[in-house]
């Protein structure tokens, strides 16, 4: 089955390159020219990533992703024409996986999309993790906590999978970096702060289990 992509770009032009390379990869190509119509195409589609630009006519990125983010952990790529760390930190906390800043090139952009989308496959083939009371079913991406249901976005569960499939172990930040986002990210070692960060909010009590190594990077840590 093709997945869906939807873009989401006030810049027609840009939009149209953008979806000519994802088309040509094999992908079916929403596409939204402000925020209220990205809305309405994402609640009447099955959309499995969202290409989603910050400045926005009607509603901006931010409102798009946070009311994306309330309904569904469906991985959102943010394009961004300014490389502020405020900014990429805000999408971020809004629930982002990953940010592209404009002006790219498709190729990189195509490169991207794909990373979230293959990371998103591998993590559903029929694995359970458990540790500290914590579970993670991989085939419907749920997490709960307790025997309830916590909330993540979709590079926070990538995150946290990773730190407990490799329970005990400290995993160095860069290892963390290239696992979730890949070799060629052009982030820092705050973007991964800012993501465990959230993590840890979310986990409530269960943010212990979650250590930092100084100097080294993390590890998750069964107390349980």
């Amino acid at each position: 089955m093709k997945k869906t992509i939807l873009i989401v770009e006030d810049q027609q032009v840009l939009r149209e390159i953008m979806k000519e390379y994802l088309v040509d990869e094999g992908y079916e190509v929403l596409e939204a020219g402000d925020g209220i119509e990205a809305l309405a195409l994402f609640q009447e589609h099955d959309v499995h990533l969202v290409i989603l630009d910050v400045m926005l006519p009607e509603l901006d990125g931010w409102s798009v992703c946070r009311r994306i983010r309330k309904a569904s952990d469906v991985p959102i790529l943010m394009l961004t024409a300014r490389s502020d760390e405020d900014d990429t930190l805000l999408g971020f906390e809004l629930g982002a996986d990953d940010y592209v800043v404009k002006p790219c090139s498709p190729p990189i952009l195509l490169a991207r999309a794909k990373r979230l989308l293959e990371h998103r496959r591998m993590s559903t083939e029929g694995e359970r993790l458990t540790g500290g009371g914590i579970t993670i079913h991989l085939p419907s991406r749920s997490v709960s906590i307790e025997g309830t249901i916590c909330e993540l976005t979709h590079t926070e569960l990538e995150i946290l999978a990773y730190l407990m499939k490799n329970k005990g172990n400290v995993l160095n930040r860069e290892q963390l970096i290239t696992k979730i986002w890949g070799y060629d990210f052009d982030g820092d070692e705050r973007t991964l702060s800012s993501h465990i960060r959230n993590l840890r909010a979310k986990l409530g009590e269960h943010a212990k289990l979650i250590v930092t190594v100084v100097r080294a990077g993390y590890k998750f840590e069964d107390r349980a």
